[in-house]
């Protein structure tokens, strides 16, 4: 099997539009939680999200290519194309040999909701020709792949929060395969919006706090659920011979990827957290490393039920001992729930904290859950020197991934 490495990064993000500010945000801590301002809150509960703030899709795309897209394509256009830039590999590889995967959770709900205003307002002909095509959760790996002239698989990962992470476990097998020489993989979601917000709170699955430091709570006896979050990350994926021979900047290798599913129930995960164990176990049996010097990016979304879950899933699949010796940490304390796009911003982190040192906080952890009681960076991130990196997501419907990312010696080799 051939190896697979990063060569590219790119972000759009509740703390940052792109790498390096959405990076410095994450190991200082910074909250990127505030009041909704998409729409008026007034008849609900739920007060708070992580918005994108001050994105403009025009220094990504023209103006027909943003009235002919919703935001969440828009986002990962915007991650595409800072990860394309980043890699410099364009012209390196041959356009069939290179694809896209970008996966999304739900894909173009806003769209979905003006043109149903149209329709309930306005009759059918007043409803947008590219209505299908906006809202579509394929579209974004479309619209990418035509930019970019990507003629190699073009397919989204549609498993809920896990989205993100199986497109780029996913694009790492056709690599490893042959299939591609490259790949650009990750997730993106754009749903801070009236009517998900309506759903994910009569699920009672959001926090209802009205203080921004003290509503993404994972892993602290006060949580009470998620925080809506949205954007985009995007990796470039390369084969590894072929990042050497064009003198690449290679940033990890990604070396393991587990998926699994829970086969239990729409939204809660296995209380034994078997399913979440085995794919946290499979991506660190392809990892190849006895090593204690892991960070451990956890899925970690404040919820009660999750929290434990994941907490016992790592214990299962690592063994208790080398569990409570590894640097953990939920940067959803920090962005939210970014749903589909999470496990692809999640595992940005990780190669960072990877190539860094740095294992980035879990902010607001001031009560800690006896049953969530392994290290999870409290409150400051923790300088430390690492040799492997693991980042899960475990989403709805059961869909558990993790992947593993190991640090390149000497830089390019």
């Amino acid at each position: 099997m051939r190896r697979v490495v990063i060569t590219g990064l790119g972000v759009v993000s509740p703390l940052g539009n792109d790498v390096d500010t959405f990076w410095s945000a994450v190991k200082n801590g910074v909250c990127g939680i505030g009041p909704i301002t998409r729409f008026d809150t007034a008849d609900y509960k739920v007060k708070l999200a992580a918005e994108v703030r001050g994105f403009d899709p025009r220094q990504y795309m023209d103006k027909l290519e943003v009235l002919h897209s919703d935001l969440y394509a828009q986002f990962a256009m915007a991650a595409a194309c800072q990860a394309m830039e980043d890699s410099g590999i364009l012209g390196t590889v041959a356009p069939e040999r290179m694809g896209t995967y970008i996966g999304t959770g739900i894909g173009g709900i806003g769209t979905f909701m003006a043109e149903h205003k149209k329709l309930m307002e306005k009759g059918p002909r007043k409803v947008s020709p590219y209505f299908i095509p906006m809202m579509i959760a394929g579209m974004a790996s479309a619209l990418v792949a035509i930019r970019f002239q990507l003629k190699g698989p073009a397919l989204p990962a549609v498993t809920a929060c896990a989205s993100g992470s199986n497109a780029i476990g996913e694009a790492m097998r056709l690599i490893r395969h042959g299939y591609a020489d490259a790949m650009a993989a990750g997730g993106a979601e754009a749903t801070v919006n009236a009517l998900a917000a309506a759903g994910f709170s009569t699920m009672q699955a959001l926090s209802f706090s009205e203080d921004p430091t003290a509503a993404s709570l994972p892993f602290d006896l006060r949580r009470e659920g998620f925080v809506m979050g949205e954007g985009a990350g995007v990796l470039v994926l390369e084969e590894y011979e072929h990042a050497i021979a064009r003198g690449a900047k290679i940033y990890a290798e990604l070396s393991g990827y587990g998926s699994t599913c829970d086969a239990y129930h729409m939204t809660a995960p296995r209380p034994d957290a078997e399913g979440g164990a085995r794919a946290i176990a499979d991506a660190w049996r392809e990892l190849g490393l006895d090593t204690d010097k892991v960070y451990y990016n956890a899925h970690g979304t404040g919820t009660p039920m999750n929290d434990k879950a994941e907490t016992l899933a790592v214990k299962l699949a690592l063994g208790e001992e080398r569990a409570r010796r590894i640097s953990i940490s939920s940067t959803k304390s920090m962005t939210g729930h970014m749903l589909g796009a999470a496990g692809a911003a999640e595992a940005i982190v990780s190669v960072l904290a990877l190539e860094e040192g740095i294992a980035p906080p879990t902010i607001g952890l001031t009560q800690p859950d006896p049953d969530c009681d392994l290290d999870y960076t409290p409150l400051t991130a923790k300088a430390r020197e690492f040799d492997a990196a693991l980042s899960s997501s475990l989403g709805f419907g059961g869909h558990n991934a993790c992947l593993a990312f190991r640090k390149i010696g000497g830089g390019n080799e």
